[in-house]
């Protein structure tokens, strides 16, 4: 076997174009490192939740150049089958685009422009159009210049919250490509991912993949105005703009464009967060780059707290590296940073809740009626009362934009994990820029009426219920312990948690009709007069982009009054923490 391993080792060696990934592997096999090299040529990288991701490092297990070649040529073989032509409503305003145009972006992370480089120079050796974005933009303008530009396909480089040893690559599919015109824009899902991938495992050398040294364009930063133009039409005209953010990149490549969009609305300017304003690869002052990982907000709210008190901020606002995700804060007086992270959850009700009362749920001509809210099966139902007090149509995907951007007649869009949708003929994914400005603008016209986000939410719960979120995530080392916890599940399904009875267990792989199956298991909870609870939901299933165990959880709970808030708030915090612990237990973590 490990004769067989160093075989394997060596023959990649010999076809990988870069010389620092070629020492690091010869030093592996030179040392011996079985364990190792193991890891690295345990199967190839699979395109997940957002394509491929992985550490950098020599190997298919790992994101390097060779990976990346190939995967081009995969994509470009792919789409040179599908003899592309562009759709007749994705033509960009400035002229007919040219068959086979393929527009790339990426971040700033490590390699990601050499990553971006070789994806270009395999398309125009492939025969294909080839559009470099003019610098490390955030991940929606890729997604937004894939429509603007008339493309059959984009390659964004980033591997967005994940560690700075991360590095991805997402691939999207024009309308020509795509099969439904108005889903131009989206990332892949099946089957386009499995024929991608086969088209890539058909590649037998990467020095066999033609590559020029020229051929490919660089975009001008016309694509950048036409995006902060679009962007900008996601808010009322004439509607107030005097509210205060502290903003952070959390050293990614947002600010420049988020900073332009606030500016192009009439906002005043964001105080941005000065130790985390450069893009930086390192991130070297969070451990994860991810809003949502504890202390990744700490310098924003000291920025926010060092604020004049005549001039103290009304929100903070926080973009991961790749600027698709907006994280929101409110200020909290009684929270030990005086501030309090809003929920995903609890951002996308609020969003929603705007979108309704300023009349924009329809959009491009729709009527609110023929225009659907979209959440995935992990978020909060609350989206689906909301939806259905106004008449809007509503419907529920698998995890992932790449599903919620597929939705019929979608309107607005999020998932829990920080991801706003709110101009899908815009941009087809999610987008931390527009959701940004649409949280300023709902908090502006709060704060003219002498009202707050968290009193919105409030009138919510009192409209809706209490919706109450919460996550047990667990990160392992040894993927073994994902694959066991989820296979004890499956043969002990848990009977009750919480004291809650489970009255239905569905195994999510076996699909349905309304879902194509994937590994995870749902659980709906009965509640009862005595419990307090109306019904709670647990979903459980491995992360596609990290190595974690993932469980969402939610609970109802009827509110009578205002003054009942409270002691429902306290009840759905008790229920949930029950729910944690019973459910960790059935799984064996």
């Amino acid at each position: 076997m490990q004769h067989e391993l160093i075989a394997r080792a060596r023959d990649w060696l010999s076809d990988d174009p870069d010389p620092d990934t070629r020492q690091e592997l010869t030093d592996l096999i030179e040392a011996g490192a079985g364990d190792e090299l193991a890891a690295r040529f345990a199967g190839t990288l699979q395109f997940g939740t957002a394509g491929l991701r992985a550490e950098l490092g020599a190997g298919p297990m790992r994101m390097n150049r060779a990976v990346v070649i190939r995967a081009a040529a995969g994509l470009a073989s792919y789409l040179n089958r599908q003899r592309p032509r562009p759709a007749q409503d994705a033509q960009p305003a400035g002229g007919q685009p040219g068959p086979g145009l393929v527009v790339i972006g990426y971040d700033a992370r490590h390699r990601s422009a050499d990553f971006a480089r070789d994806t270009a120079a395999v398309m125009v050796g492939a025969g294909l159009r080839a559009v470099l974005l003019p610098r490390p933009l955030p991940t929606p303008v890729l997604a937004f210049a894939i429509r603007h530009l008339g493309a059959v396909a984009g390659v964004e480089v980033t591997a967005s919250h994940n560690p700075p040893r991360d590095n991805g690559y997402k691939v999207y599919l024009g309308d020509g490509v795509a099969g439904t015109a108005s889903r131009g824009g989206s990332q892949i899902v099946p089957p386009a991912d499995a024929e991608i991938a086969a088209e890539i495992a058909a590649v037998a050398s990467v020095h066999a993949v033609p590559r020029p040294d020229a051929g490919w364009e660089i975009a001008g930063e016309d694509v950048v105005e036409a995006y902060l133009e679009r962007a900008a039409s996601v808010l009322t005209e004439g509607s107030p703009r005097a509210v205060r953010v502290v903003y952070t990149p959390l050293h990614g490549v947002g600010r420049q464009t988020l900073t332009a969009a606030f500016a192009r609305a009439g906002f005043p300017a964001p105080t941005v967060v000065a130790e985390q304003a450069e893009p930086d690869p390192d991130f070297p002052t969070v451990a994860f780059p991810n809003p949502e990982e504890p202390g990744a907000m700490d310098l924003a709210f000291a920025t926010a707290r060092a604020a004049e008190a005549d001039a103290s901020p009304d929100l903070v606002i926080a973009n991961d590296p790749d600027a698709d995700r907006c994280a929101v804060a409110v200020p909290a007086p009684e929270e030990p940073a005086g501030w309090r992270m809003l929920r995903g959850d609890e951002v996308g009700a609020l969003l929603a809740a705007h979108l309704v009362r300023t009349g924009r749920a329809g959009q491009g001509g729709q009527s609110a009626t023929d225009a659907t809210f979209a959440t995935t099966i992990v978020s909060s139902s609350l989206l689906s009362r909301i939806a259905a007090t106004a008449g809007v149509p509503y419907a529920e995907t698998l995890t992932g934009f790449k599903w919620l951007a597929r939705v019929d007649g979608v309107r607005y869009a999020y998932e829990e994990a920080l991801g706003y949708c709110v101009d899908p003929a815009g941009v087809r994914d999610k987008d931390g820029i527009t959701a940004a400005l649409l949280v300023a603008e709902l908090a502006a016209g709060l704060r003219a009426e002498g009202r707050t986000l968290v009193e919105l939410l409030d009138e919510l719960a009192l409209a809706h219920g209490l919706h109450a979120t919460d996550q047990l995530s667990v990160r392992v080392e040894d993927l073994s312990v994902i694959a066991a916890a989820m296979e004890r599940l499956r043969a002990q399904p848990p009977t009750a948690l919480a004291g809650l009875p489970v009255t239905s267990a569905q195994d999510l792989s076996q699909g349905s009709e309304a879902l194509p199956p994937t590994d995870g298991l749902r659980y709906h909870l009965a509640g009862g007069a005595g419990s307090g609870v109306e019904t709670a939901r647990v979903i459980v299933r491995p992360s596609g982009t990290e190595p974690k165990l993932k469980c969402y959880l939610e609970v109802v709970l009827p509110v009578a009054a205002p003054d009942a808030l409270p002691t429902a708030r306290a009840r759905a915090r008790e229920v949930l923490e029950a729910v944690k612990r019973d459910l960790a237990a059935a799984a064996g973590i």
